[in-house]
């Protein structure tokens, strides 16, 4: 893809919906202001069911996607969800998610949606349902029956089951699925309106023009159906319970290291399959998504592992990864990889070959520009073409937020390198990204509204309060497409534009965006 734009949003940040953003109209009225606004890409956090802490990087499945954004008007429309099971919703409050509320709300709802389809499901919509459930066997069969396990067992991870269970006897399985399959049907049937619904809404954004980041984490959840489905290609005893666990070392934003205690990969088991887990996961993420950004790109290189019963990640060690061995394996079954290389950090040669190896583009982050000197690697003048520049991540403070609270040494180099004074830092920030050589400019809607820190949608380290921020209906000002159009067309981010058809002119981003709204 050319030089382009984008913005990052989760759909669970979308107006409307009922408490929660989701996949129906107000997605269609956010995919045309991005082509109004001449932005070409849509970044979005990991699509998965959440878990614990409502995390999209921790989730049920790699592969599935989480019920809670299915569009129940949506469902209305099709003929699965009577219009009047609407009415009577609770009054959920603006501008965030109350996921407390929310959840019991929709899968009250959804489960009625399911009884619909069982009883009265049309000939078209069985039909559709069959063929997504053969294509997507592969992992269908084993989220459905994990999910509904889960549920018998009150929610309690896997490897608290009744050991037959727990260990996948087919007996045990079998004698589940006969006594519980409603339960195991009704997780397909929900996973079926999800996919349908997301890929009705990636192709509306494809036929305007705008490609969607995806987001892959590069380690998956212990309590998941891939761990539970899959225990021999993770380091785990025979009870089930992890040996070794990931994280990052201690360093200067932490004493203590980062214990995330996610599973870790027996890389030479996978390897021995020729990698054919991680094919099919990039195969179904490449279904999701038109490019992938990989979290913890660093990871395939080499990873930090801490044994699983130390409460903190200060005593572990490094494990080489699987390597370009990976790739060759991903690029022998899928072709060459639209992957973003998220490689912030402390990375070493060693991940950089590997990343430039394989010609993937890294990330760039404004916000981590100004703690130094001119030679910075975040300064824009330091970049080489094939890397993305963001303001920040969803794992930052708002750069407004992230400003206002930064040393003044620093708001003085800010202040500096733009050459004016700091009454618009995020809009000049975003002016910064989009004038840069990097190939694509992300920026969070979060930036382009000048929030502060009250719209943060990650804080890392704290267990409550993330992932709940939502954009209010109205808050997207009229001014703010044109503004972005322009800026775009200023700085050759329009795909297919030439030179000549961008003459500089006094603009919307000029005259409106003088403080932040």
């Amino acid at each position: 893809m050319e030089r382009a734009a984008g913005l990052l949003l989760h759909p669970t940040s979308l107006p409307g919906g009922h408490g929660i953003g989701d996949l129906g109209a107000a997605a269609y009225r956010w995919v045309d202001f991005l082509a109004a606004a001449e932005q070409h890409l849509w970044q979005v956090l990991p699509l998965g069911p959440t878990g614990y802490g409502d995390s999209p990087y921790q989730s049920f499945s790699a592969f599935a996607g989480n019920p809670y954004l299915i569009s129940l008007d949506k469902l209305v429309e099709a003929g699965l969800l009577a219009a009047s099971a609407l009415a009577d919703a609770p009054a959920f409050p603006e501008g965030r998610v109350d996921y407390g509320q929310v959840i019991p709300f929709k899968l009250e709802l959804l489960s009625r949606a399911f009884e619909h389809f069982r009883a009265h499901a049309s000939p078209s919509q069985e039909a559709s349902f069959e063929r997504f459930c053969e294509a997507q066997r592969y992992w269908l069969d084993d989220y459905a029956r994990f999910m509904a396990l889960k549920d018998h067992h009150d929610g309690r991870p896997w490897n608290a089951w009744d050991e037959d269970l727990r260990t996948r006897k087919k007996r045990a399985l079998a004698r589940f699925e006969a006594e519980h399959e409603d339960a195991v049907l009704r997780y397909k049937v929900w996973q079926w309106m999800f996919y349908e619904q997301w890929f009705a809404l990636r192709l509306y954004a494809n036929e305007k023009g705008i490609k969607i980041i995806g987001d892959i984490p590069i380690f998956i959840a212990f309590d998941s159906a891939d761990a539970w489905a899959n225990p021999e290609l993770f380091y785990f005893d025979k009870a089930g319970n992890p040996e070794v666990v990931a994280g990052v070392p201690p360093d200067y934003f932490s004493a203590t290291g980062q214990r995330w205690g996610n599973p870790l990969y027996r890389w030479k088991k996978m390897e021995k399959r020729g990698f054919a887990w991680w094919i099919a996961r990039f195969r179904s993420s490449l279904d999701f998504y038109d490019l992938i950004r990989v979290d913890h790109f660093r990871g395939f290189e080499s990873y930090w592992e801490i044994p699983a019963e130390e409460p903190t990640a200060e005593r572990g060690r490094w494990v080489k990864g699987p390597g370009q061995a990976l790739f060759d394996a991903l690029k022998a079954a899928l072709g060459e990889l639209p992957i973003i290389a998220e490689d912030l950090g402390i990375i070493t040669p060693e991940v950089e070959k590997l990343r430039d190896d394989n010609a993937l583009p890294g990330m760039k982050v404004l916000q981590f520009a100004f703690a130094a000197d001119g030679a910075d690697p975040y300064l824009p003048h330091n970049y080489t073409r094939n890397c993305v520049v963001y303001t920040g991540t969803h794992d930052n403070d708002t750069t407004l937020g992230w400003y206002r609270s930064a040393p003044e040494a620093e708001r003085d180099f800010v202040r500096r390198y733009l050459g004016r004074d700091d009454s618009a830092v995020p809009w000049e920030l975003i002016r910064l990204a989009y004038g840069s050589v990097a190939k694509y400019a992300i920026i969070p809607l979060q930036d382009v509204l000048s929030l502060g820190s009250e719209a943060r949608m990650n804080t890392p380290g704290a267990a409550q309060g993330n992932w709940s921020w939502r954009l209010r209906e109205g808050q997207l000002a009229p001014w703010v497409a044109p503004a972005l159009a322009e800026m775009a067309a200023t700085y050759g981010r329009v795909p297919g534009q030439e030179p000549e058809d961008t003459p500089y002119r006094q603009s919307a981003t000029e005259a409106e965006v003088g403080a932040p709204r």
